[in-house]
């Protein structure tokens, strides 16, 4: 069983969904101070890439 290329981005979507959710629950739970914001600002940031992902699949 191959992964294609729908498959390869669909699982890196996937992995940048879970990481993206981590980073702003640490930012929001975990640090307080002004390190939470910037935790919180990589959370979306990878949420944002998850969502370009997702756009290219089938595209490319």
């Amino acid at each position: 069983m191959g992964m294609n290329k729908n498959t390869v981005l669909a699982w890196a979507t996937f992995i940048m969904i879970i990481v993206g959710l981590g980073l702003i629950a640490m930012g929001a739970f975990r640090y307080r101070d002004v390190s939470g914001w910037g935790f919180a600002a990589v959370g979306i940031g990878f949420l944002a890439n998850a969502w370009v992902f997702n756009a290219l699949k089938g595209r490319v």
